[in-house]
């Protein structure tokens, strides 16, 4: 693609929620599309604001957004996707992509219900994207081709990482990451409440804890180091480190994260069969 051409790339999106919103936001962050190219719709105002804040032009007209957008982001709950799908259909063209970002809606799903050789993509971001610290996942459907996939991951690149995967690795991505993210803040909160329990302010113990996070986070993304190494490295032997980190295995910390990855996973995996 040339040089500036993505500024010029009109994006829509269909449903403007707050995982809508932080993908948006991501893209306008790095400045690579223009918020005079970004169309959202929704039913209400109640979520256009926030788009509207942004400079992004909004719609209560579905068709409006395949009217005016190449690229269109589906980001309705799951339940109302079919729904939407059997409205813009007859509008949807050759020239189309779709992404979609709904849970559980297969691309086997979306391709019955859209036209023969529609371009259909899917994706899991989560909420960090609207910091451009987002882990997302994509994957492609029969008739996307390379180059979409390629354009696809440019959009969402300022979002944060980006990786493209089999379908089959989405439901587990919303368990590790969409879902993961309120696990870190419930993780968060105790490290922070340990420290107020100890002494702390609590605004100091919150921001501390924060960073300690996104350190850590940092750490394991620039060295690729396994975090069974990472976590080895800083506990020396009778030290402060390793009597806390048994007090955490005696409440199964470990055994539990693992279980609610499962939970959601499976979750994400019903919503799907419904």
């Amino acid at each position: 693609m040339e040089e500036g051409a993505l500024r010029e790339a009109l994006v829509g999106f269909i449903g403007a929620g707050r995982m809508a919103h932080a993908v948006a936001r991501g893209m306008l962050l790095a400045g690579e599309v223009q918020a005079v190219n970004i169309l959202a719709s929704a039913p209400s105002n109640r979520n256009l604001d926030k788009f509207q804040d942004s400079g992004c032009k909004t719609t209560h007209c579905n068709l409006e957004v395949l009217k005016n957008c190449t690229f269109i982001f589906l980001a309705t709950k799951p339940h109302i996707l079919p729904v939407v799908l059997q409205e813009i259909a007859p509008a949807v063209t050759p020239q189309h992509v779709i992404i979609s970002m709904a849970a559980g809606v297969t691309l086997q799903t979306l391709e019955e219900l859209l036209p023969i050789g529609t371009k259909v993509l899917r994706i899991m971001p989560n909420l960090p994207c609207v910091v451009q610290a987002g882990a997302i996942i994509l994957a492609r459907g029969t008739c996307a081709r390379e180059q979409d996939v390629a354009l696809l991951k440019r959009l969402l690149s300022p979002c944060g990482l980006c990786e493209e995967a089999p379908e089959s690795y989405i439901d587990i991505h919303t368990g590790l990451s969409g879902s993961g993210v309120a696990y870190v803040y419930m993780f968060a909160e105790a490290l922070a409440e340990g420290a107020v329990k100890m002494g702390m302010p609590g605004t100091m113990a919150n921001k501390i804890a924060a960073q300690t996070l996104l350190g850590a986070a940092k750490v394991m993304l620039e060295t690729g180091e396994h975090p069974a190494v990472l976590r080895s490295a800083v506990c020396t032997p009778g030290g402060t480190t390793i009597h806390a980190l048994h007090e955490l295995e005696k409440g199964a910390l470990r055994a539990t994260v693992m279980n609610a990855v499962e939970a959601a996973t499976s979750r994400a995996c019903e919503l799907g069969k419904r």
